[in-house]
């Protein structure tokens, strides 16, 4: 596990036996980078990347390169900081996509709620979606996509399995057993 929480891999311990690399800030992608490729050497089945959200929005990650670039250019160009950021971003999805390891990744959601009017005649505040705190897209890279409420309800955005298609559900050790089989 590379856990990004502050020790927060630890709190799983229980489940069962796993390795636990701590990463701190700042969270640049080539410590991504150099943990999946040290894990593949060393023979790991499996990386969990807890959590993926940091390389893109936490302290040193591309959010900020992207920032610290334009900010230093003549031009203050932010858009054009982009040339230079992109390439580590893809380098990060190619890493994870080309691994011989296979990869679980958390990412923070952000929320989206909005006004709408109840039965009641009255206004209420409703949650119409979440979204990865990460680039635009990057959940398309995965092959299954859980997404989970507060409630701990997992419903699948994205299943190339089918084994959780239109099932919402409570991830358990059975839930891991199933993806394992699928794999095999």
């Amino acid at each position: 596990m590379i856990d990004t929480k502050n020790g927060s891999g630890d709190l799983y311990a229980n489940l069962g036996d796993y390795d636990i690399c701590s990463l701190s800030a700042p969270y640049d992608v080539r410590k991504y980078l150099a943990l999946i490729n040290e894990a593949e050497k060393i023979g790991y089945d499996t990386i969990i990347i807890d959590s993926l959200s940091h390389a893109w929005n936490g302290e040193g990650g591309l959010l900020d390169m992207q920032g610290r670039i334009a900010t230093s250019s003549r031009s203050g160009n932010s858009y054009a900081a982009w040339r230079q950021v992109t390439p580590w971003h893809n380098k990060l999805i190619d890493a994870m996509l080309s691994s011989s390891c296979h990869i679980i990744a958390t990412m923070r959601s952000k929320t989206e709620y909005i006004q709408v009017d109840n039965d009641r005649g009255g206004k209420e505040i409703r949650k119409v979606g979440l979204a990865p705190v990460q680039r635009e897209g990057m959940d398309y890279e995965f092959g299954t996509v859980f997404d989970l409420t507060a409630d701990h309800s997992a419903t699948v955005s994205k299943d190339r399995t089918g084994i959780f298609d239109g099932t919402i559900f409570t991830i358990t050790q059975e839930t891991g057993k199933n993806l394992k089989n699928w794999l095999e």
